[in-house]
């Protein structure tokens, strides 16, 4: 079970957007805070980015070719050639509907820096643990052999959008699709093993990750916290502490967490009756499930799936 993929899974609400961003020194763009996660990936050319409201992160920081940012709250910040450069929010005339995705294109007739910037759609009000254990400004750089996938995923991206071709309609948003994969991975790499905490450190250990996984698997089987422990052969007590520091909740509790979220899913993505629903969440019976649904999301099942129809 790939729990990386199913924790994003469970967030994402909606497909990425994103542009490729030209900009020609001295230039300075101001972007506003965006629902989900932002990112920013540097193809060509260097610059700074300037964090607006982090609570953690205020300094300018500069970036290469091949480096990566993602921006974990979707918080406002301004990108541009030098900290010292003026910014300006993006116009509507600076955007061209060209190539694979659109080109916004600024600044005066110096240095050239192209980017690509965009957000992933993330349930916000119901951030996976793994997500919210994130900084929030994640900054990875792919020089001197660092992420080789990251790297190759940027690599790849870049010549699409330098020299787009037959296909490459098709290819550029799958790239971008699974460039949130590759810098969640490579984020997780980052963590020196010795040091690793959170989930950084629950993804590599022996006793929780295969619980997790097990979870993750048949969210609907009667899991308890003795039957978890005996699987991954550990003491009942050991085995909730040690999944707790981990994971930041008790057992049961993120069993609770990861049931309710797979029925969001399934009521978001399918158009199975509630009682099927509450079956592969793991409910013996539909009232069960609406009362502890409505607790957690502050609506019936029923109610939560008429209104993202009616969103839609």
């Amino acid at each position: 079970m790939d729990i990386l993929t199913e924790a994003l899974s469970s967030m994402r609400t909606g497909l990425p957007t994103s542009v490729r961003t030209e900009g020609r020194a001295p230039w300075g763009l101001r972007l506003p805070p965006v629902a989900g996660a932002g990112f920013h990936v540097v193809l060509h050319g260097t610059c700074w980015l300037i964090p607006l409201g982090c609570a953690s992160s205020t300094e300018p920081i500069a970036l290469n070719p091949g480096d990566v940012v993602f921006l974990r709250d979707g918080s406002g910040h301004i990108l541009a050639d030098h900290p010292s450069t003026p910014a300006e929010p993006e116009r509507p005339d600076q955007y061209r509907p060209t190539g694979p995705i659109g080109t916004v294109t600024l600044g005066g007739e110096g240095a050239r820096t192209s980017l690509l910037c965009g957000n992933y759609h993330l349930d916000k009000g119901r951030p996976h643990p793994l997500v919210r254990q994130l900084p929030e400004v994640v900054h990875l750089t792919t020089g001197h052999g660092r992420h080789p996938e990251l790297s190759a995923a940027v690599q790849l991206l870049g010549a699409e959008l330098e020299n787009p071709r037959l296909g490459s309609t098709g290819i550029v948003p799958a790239l971008i699709d699974s460039l949130l994969l590759y810098i969640l991975r490579a984020w997780l790499d980052d963590r020196p093993t010795a040091a690793a905490a959170g989930w950084a450190a629950a993804l590599g250990d022996s006793a929780v990750a295969p619980a997790l996984a097990a979870i993750h698997e048949d969210p609907a089987a009667p899991w308890t916290v003795e039957s978890l422990a005996r699987r991954v052969g550990l003491s009942r007590a050991a085995f909730a502490r040690r999944f707790t520091t981990m994971v930041g909740e008790p057992p049961m509790a993120y069993l609770t967490r990861w049931r309710l979220t797979t029925a969001a899913r399934l009521l978001r993505e399918s158009q199975a009756p509630l009682t099927a629903v509450a079956a592969q969440a793991g409910y013996g019976s539909e009232y069960a499930f609406a009362k502890a649904f409505k607790r957690e999301f502050g609506q019936a099942p029923g109610g939560y799936r008429r209104e993202l129809r009616s969103a839609a």
